[in-house]
C-alpha cells in the first residue's frame, strides 16, 4: 500500500465498487457550491441544429438548438420532386433524451447542409435515433455522409448498428475532426445507397476547437509509428473520427463538464481486462500545472484519477494493465494516452519505469511520466500511430494497450505503472474515407426474423388457375415446352457438376438453382448474415416453402479463390454421416455462384460462447460435452470414414452448436485424404491451416497425418478449459496460448490456467486429467501424440470424474484385469503393489517391465472401463481412477 499519511483525500486500493463514487459526489458538490472553475475554451462557432424541427429547443445541458426547418440551416434539396420530411420520433427508449432526438429530417432523395464557419479545425457531431418513423420502415434507412471531399459513413444501416449493441432503442452518435481552409464552407452531403433507401438524420453540431489539438503543428516532425522505423504524419488535409473518449479508473464525465468542446468521457471498465485487486488511485486535493499542454486538454478530474498497479512489486511483475478496444480493420488510427503523476511518492526521474505496448507492439520501453511532464501534478499526454489490419473479410480487430511494469534493471523505486485517460481517432484512408463496416447481425436467438411465408391462394390465384387450365390444348403445349427447357437446363449443370466429379450421390446432395437460394435469402438480404469468413458470407434461410432453416454459404461472386476447398467441401460432406459433423444438404453452382447449403446451427460456434463475446459463459459439464463429441467427430474421420481423413482446420471457430447444444464439427475445405499404406504413414502437402493450430511437425515437414488433427484439437482443448483465444496479447509479444498452457503446466500452475468464470466448478482430479490430455496432444512429435480414439475414452472418463465428484460417489477400484499374452488373470488392486513384473508407484502410474502386449483393463464399482490401446506409440493409454498410463518397454526410457 503506498502511504497515505501525506494527504487525506486520496486512496490507492479499492475493489470495482466501492466508496469511490461517494468521493466523486462530494468533490463535485464543493465545486458547486463554489461556483466551479470557468470553462479554460470557449468556442468561436457553435451550431446545434435540431433536424425536423421549427423554433428552438432546449437540452437538458441547456444549450439550445435551433430548428432547421424554413431556416437558414434549411438543406439543399437535390430532386425537386421529392423535398425531405420531418417527422417525430416514436417508441423512443428511456435513454435518448428529447433534443435533438425527438424530431428528425428524412429523404428518399439526397439533400445537403451547407454551414458557415470560420477557418480551423472543427468537431463536426452526428445525432441519430434509428426508430420507426411514420411510413418509414427502420430497416430501410441505408445511406452514406459525406464532408466536403470525406467520405463519413458509407452505406450506413443505422437499425442494424443501434441492434448490434443489444438495445435497438440506443441513440448513435459520430464526432468527426475537420480542417477548413480559408474562404470554405463546410458541406454535409446525406444521400440514400440503393433505390427504396431513405436518409434520415436527428441532429447536427458544429463546434470549432482550439487549434493543434488534436493536429499537430505544421512543424512537427511526426508521430511515433508503433512497429515502423519512420513516422507517421497527421496534416490539416487529414479527417479523423473518435472511435473512443475514456477516463481511465474515473467516472463518465459528461458533455457539459468538459473544458468547453462538449466532449463526453467515458469509463474504462467495460475495456479494462481486470486482475485479482484493481488498484483506482485518486487525488482531488492537488493543483494541477498546465505548463506542458494546455488547460483545455481534457477535463481536469481526467488527470486527478488514474489505474495503478498498487505496491507489490512481486505481483506487479506477473501481469500488465490491459484495455481491449474494438475498432474497425483496415485503417491507421491515432492512440492518445493522458498521464498525471498526483501521489506524492513519485516525485522524482526513474521514481515509476514502466513499458508500453499498443497493438501488442512496443510503443515505450522506459515510460516515466516524471521526465515528460519535469514533475508532479503536471499533465501530460503522449500520441502514437498504428496499423491495424486484419484477414480478408475481418471487420473488427481488438487495438490493446498494455501498460507493464519494470522488469529490466533500471533503477526504479516503484515497480508499478499508471494510465490516466485514452482517446483513440480512426484516420481517413488514401481516398479520404472513414466509413467503416456494419456491424453483424445479432445471433437469431437475440432477435425475431420472420420467415419467408409462401404464397396464399387468393380469389384471383383460383381464377387464374381456371383460366389457365380453360387455355386448353395450347396452354398444354406451352407448359411442355417450359418443362422441357427447364429439365434441360436442369440437366445440363448436373452433367457439368458431375464432369467435375461424377462420384457426388444424389440422394445425399442436393442441387439447389441460383432462383431457389435468392428465395431462401430473400436475395442475399444482409439482415439475415450470420457469420463471415474467409470463404464468404454465411446466411440464414429458409427451404421447403419457408419452413426449414438452413445455413447458406456463399463463395464471394467471381473469385476463383476457394473453388477447389467448395468442391473438396462438397466431395467429403456428401459422402460422411455422422452425428457430430455437420450435414451438407446441397450446393449451387450457377454461373459465378459457388453456395453450400448446410444445416442450420442455431448456437453458432463455440469461440461464439468461449471469450470476446456477450453470450453467457458455458458451463464446465457442458464444455465437457462439447469436446467430447467433436472428437467422436474427428475419430470417425479417422478411423470410422472408408478411407482415413484428415480435417486439416481443427478451430473453435469450425466447431458448430446445434440447438440442443450438440457439437458438429465443419469446413471441410482444406481436409485430406490421409495415407493408404504403412509404409508411408503420411502425405506430402503444403501446408495450410489456422495459425496457432497448426502442428509444429507438419509445418517443418510438411508432412500431413492424423497427428495433426490431434494437435489441433489439443489447442481446442485449452481454449475450453482457460476460456482465452489462441493468441494471448498480454505480453510484449503475441504468445500462442498452446506454448503458455504448456509452460503453466510444466510450472505446476494448472489451477492458474482456468478460465475465472469456472474457479471452483471443476473438480481438482477432473482438472488435472483434462490438462494431461490436452499437453499430450500439443507434444511435438506426433508419434507421441494420442489417437483421437484415445482422446475420446479419455474425455469420457474425466466427464464421469465430474459427475461422480458432483454426486459425492468415488470410482473406487475394486479390480483389475491383466492380460499376459493369451492368459488372462483378474487382480485385487491391492495385489499390484510391488506385484511380479509389474509396479503401481504413488503418482498412480503402473509400468510394464516385462510384456510389450499386455493390456490392463480396469474395473470400477460402476463397472466401466475407458480402455483404449494406442498402437502408434507403443503406450497403452486408458483412463481409471489409479493409472493412466502402461509403458511399453521399449518406450519407457523416453
Amino acid at each position: 500500500m503506498w502511504n497515505r499519511s501525506k494527504t487525506r483525500l486520496w486512496t490507492t486500493h479499492l475493489p470495482r465498487f466501492t466508496p469511490l463514487y461517494l468521493a466523486f459526489f462530494l468533490y463535485h458538490l464543493t465545486s458547486t457550491v463554489s461556483g466551479g472553475s470557468p470553462s479554460p475554451y470557449t468556442a468561436v462557432d457553435n451550431i446545434l441544429l435540431n433536424c425536423g424541427s421549427s423554433g428552438n429547443s432546449t437540452a437538458l445541458d441547456g444549450r439550445t438548438w435551433v430548428g432547421d426547418v424554413h431556416s437558414k440551416f434549411s438543406p439543399l434539396e437535390q430532386s425537386q420532386n421529392q423535398a425531405s420530411l420531418t417527422a417525430s420520433a416514436v417508441q423512443q427508449s428511456p435513454s435518448a433524451v428529447q433534443v435533438p432526438y425527438a424530431t428528425a429530417r428524412l429523404s428518399l432523395s439526397a439533400f445537403t447542409y451547407m454551414f458557415p464557419v470560420t477557418a480551423g479545425q472543427i468537431f463536426i457531431r452526428l445525432y441519430f435515433y434509428p426508430a420507426s418513423y411514420p411510413n418509414f420502415d427502420r430497416s430501410k434507412a441505408l445511406f452514406s455522409v459525406k464532408a466536403g471531399r470525406f467520405t463519413l459513413l458509407s452505406n450506413f444501416n443505422a437499425s442494424l448498428t443501434a441492434d448490434a449493441d443489444g438495445d435497438p432503442g440506443d441513440a448513435i452518435f459520430r464526432e468527426y475532426c475537420v480542417n477548413i481552409e480559408e474562404d470554405q464552407r463546410l458541406s454535409i452531403i446525406f444521400t440514400p445507397s440503393v433505390a427504396n433507401a431513405y436518409v434520415f438524420i436527428n441532429g447536427i453540431e458544429i463546434l470549432s476547437m482550439p487549434p493543434n489539438l488534436y493536429y499537430p503543428p505544421s512543424d512537427n516532425e511526426g508521430l511515433c509509428f508503433i512497429g515502423q522505423q519512420n513516422l507517421y504524419h497527421i496534416d490539416n488535409d487529414t479527417t479523423l473520427e473518435m472511435v473512443y473518449r475514456v477516463n481511465v479508473g474515473g467516472r463518465s464525465i459528461s458533455p457539459s463538464e468538459d473544458t468547453g468542446m462538449f466532449r463526453g468521457w467515458s469509463q474504462d471498465d467495460n475495456y479494462f481486462t481486470p486482475y485479482t485487486e484493481l488498484f483506482l488511485p485518486f487525488n482531488y486535493t492537488i493543483q494541477l500545472k498546465f505548463t506542458k499542454i494546455p488547460a483545455y486538454t481534457a477535463p481536469e478530474e481526467v488527470y486527478q484519477t488514474a489505474r495503478t498497479m498498487g505496491a507489490n512489486k512481486t505481483i506487479n511483475k506477473s501481469y500488465n494493465l490491459t484495455w481491449e478496444f474494438p475498432v474497425d480493420s483496415g485503417f491507421y488510427y491515432l492512440v492518445r494516452l493522458h498521464f498525471c503523476e498526483f501521489q506524492p511518492e513519485i516525485i522524482q526521474p526513474h521514481d515509476r519505469v514502466f513499458l508500453i505496448f499498443i497493438a501488442n507492439q512496443t510503443a515505450e520501453e522506459a515510460a516515466d511520466v516524471i521526465v515528460w511532464s519535469g514533475g508532479n501534478g503536471v499533465p501530460v499526454y503522449r500520441d502514437y500511430a498504428v496499423a491495424l489490419f486484419g484477414k480478408e473479410g475481418v471487420k473488427k480487430m481488438n487495438l490493446s494497450i498494455a501498460l507493464q511494469a519494470n522488469r529490466q534493471n533500471w533503477e526504479t523505486s516503484y515497480n508499478n505503472a499508471i494510465l490516466n485517460g485514452v482517446e483513440i481517432f480512426k484516420v481517413n484512408t488514401s481516398n479520404g474515407s472513414l466509413a467503416g463496416p456494419n456491424p453483424d447481425p445479432l445471433p437469431f436467438a437475440h432477435r425475431t426474423v420472420v420467415p419467408p411465408t409462401p404464397p396464399t391462394k387468393s380469389k384471383n390465384y383460383i381464377t387464374n388457375i381456371l383460366a389457365f387450365v380453360g387455355g386448353g390444348v395450347s396452354g398444354f403445349v406451352v407448359l411442355s415446352i417450359l418443362g422441357y427447357l427447364i429439365f434441360r437446363r436442369r440437366k445440363n449443370v448436373k452433367d457439368s457438376t458431375e464432369t467435375r466429379n461424377s462420384s457426388l450421390p444424389s440422394d445425399l446432395c442436393c442441387y439447389f438453382s441460383l432462383a431457389e437460394i435468392r428465395a431462401a435469402t430473400n436475395d442475399f438480404d444482409d439482415v439475415l448474415i450470420v457469420g463471415v469468413g474467409g470463404f464468404g458470407n454465411v446466411y440464414k434461410g429458409y427451404i421447403d416453402g419457408g419452413v426449414n432453416p438452413v445455413a447458406i454459404k456463399r463463395l464471394t461472386p467471381g473469385s476463383h479463390q476457394g473453388a477447389h476447398e467448395f468442391w473438396t467441401e462438397i466431395e467429403m460432406l456428401s459422402q460422411l454421416r455422422h452425428l457430430h459433423l455437420v450435414s451438407l444438404i446441397g450446393y449451387c453452382n450457377d454461373g459465378n455462384e459457388m453456395i453450400l447449403v448446410y444445416d442450420y446451427m442455431a448456437r453458432g460456434t463455440l469461440r461464439d460462447h468461449l471469450y470476446n463475446t456477450d453470450n453467457p459463459r458455458l458451463p464446465w459439464k457442458q464444455r465437457l460435452e462439447i469436446c467430447i463429441g467433436a472428437a467422436h467427430a474427428l475419430n470417425y474421420l479417422h478411423t470410422g470414414a472408408k478411407q482415413t481423413i484428415i480435417h486439416r482446420d481443427v478451430k473453435t471457430t469450425n466447431i458448430l452448436l446445434d440447438e440442443k447444444w450438440v457439437a458438429k464439427v465443419s469446413d471441410f475445405g482444406l481436409s485430406k485424404v490421409g495415407p493408404i499404406s504403412m509404409s508411408k504413414p503420411h502425405v506430402s502437402t503444403m501446408v495450410k491451416g489456422s495459425f496457432r493450430y497448426l502442428d509444429p511437425e507438419y509445418c517443418r515437414r510438411q508432412q500431413l497425418t492424423e497427428k495433426s488433427d490431434v494437435y489441433s484439437f489439443g489447442v481446442v482443448l485449452c481454449e475450453v478449459v482457460c476460456g482465452r483465444p489462441p493468441i494471448l496479447r498480454n505480453a510484449e509479444t503475441a504468445v500462442g496460448l498452446a506454448r503458455w498452457a504448456r509452460e503453466s503446466y510444466r510450472n505446476g500452475k494448472v489451477e492458474e490456467m482456468v478460465d475465472p468464470s469456472m474457479k471452483g466448478e471443476i473438480r481438482t482430479r477432473c482438472l488435472k486429467k483434462f490438462v494431461e490430455i490436452a499437453m499430450n496432444c500439443l507434444l511435438d512429435n506426433g508419434i507421441e501424440r494420442p489417437s483421437m480414439n484415445d482422446v475420446v475414452g479419455g474425455l469420457e472418463f474425466v466427464l464421469q470424474l465430474q459427475e461422480s465428484a458432483d454426486e459425492d460417489v468415488g470410482l473406487d477400484v475394486a479390480q483389475v484385469e491383466v492380460i499376459l499374452g493369451d492368459e488372462k488373470a483378474l487382480f485385487p488392486k491391492s495385489t499390484l503393489d510391488d506385484s511380479d513384473g509389474m509396479s503401481s508407484s504413488s503418482s498412480g502410474q503402473v509400468s510394464s517391465s516385462n510384456y510389450s502386449n499386455s493390456r490392463v483393463t480396469i474395473m470400477s464399482n460402476r463397472e466401466q472401463s475407458f480402455a483404449s490401446t494406442s498402437h502408434d506409440s507403443g503406450k497403452l493409454i486408458f483412463s481409471g481412477t489409479e493409472f493412466s498410463e502402461i509403458m511399453d518397454p521399449s518406450t519407457s526410457s523416453r
